[in-house]
């Protein structure tokens, strides 16, 4: 199963080279505190961007940090306690969600947060497309994640974000 075709690899490599995409991990921070027993449990931050959720939460937390569009975040993860996969699933191509989901659910040992803008993004790809590939509404994405996740809690942030707190459905 394909994570990414190397052409959307290669326009997401151009987006990260600018420094001003996959910036707001950060936000989530004290949720990750929360779940990680501050610190306590290990992290990985799935689609990770420029790190922002790692310095935010400094040197005391182990966070492991993936993206397969970043030199030197590209290689395979390992799994972790808690995952965290912020503002990256509608970004990902319709036709690599599923292995995509099935990724994050064989790399979370515990507990996932997974956090899905549902609307379009402000940056365009170079191809033209808008960079949110996927845009659908919380039940859409509801019922995508349960094909791979026990859900704990979800609920709507800022009016446009999906967050969906979860357990990994292993078989």
């Amino acid at each position: 199963m394909t994570l990414i075709t190397d052409d959307y690899l290669a326009q997401q490599k151009a987006l990260h080279a600018t420094g001003q995409y996959g910036i707001v991990g950060f936000h989530w921070a004290e949720t990750v505190r929360q779940l990680s027993q501050s610190g306590r449990k290990s992290i990985l931050d799935y689609g990770c961007g420029q790190q922002t959720l790692k310095k935010a939460l400094g040197p005391a937390y182990n966070v492991a940090c993936y993206d397969p569009a970043i030199e030197g975040l590209d290689a395979p993860p390992q799994p972790a306690d808690v995952v965290v996969c912020t503002d990256v699933l509608e970004h990902i191509e319709p036709e690599c969600l599923d292995a995509v989901l099935a990724d994050l659910a064989r790399l979370t040992r515990e507990i996932a947060l997974l956090v899905v803008h549902t609307g379009p993004a402000g940056k365009v790809l170079a191809d033209g497309r808008n960079a949110h590939l996927i845009q659908q509404g919380s039940r859409w994405w509801t019922t995508k994640l349960v094909e791979y996740f026990e859900p704990l809690k979800s609920e709507w942030y800022n009016g446009k974000e999906f967050l969906f707190i979860c357990r990994p459905i292993k078989s």
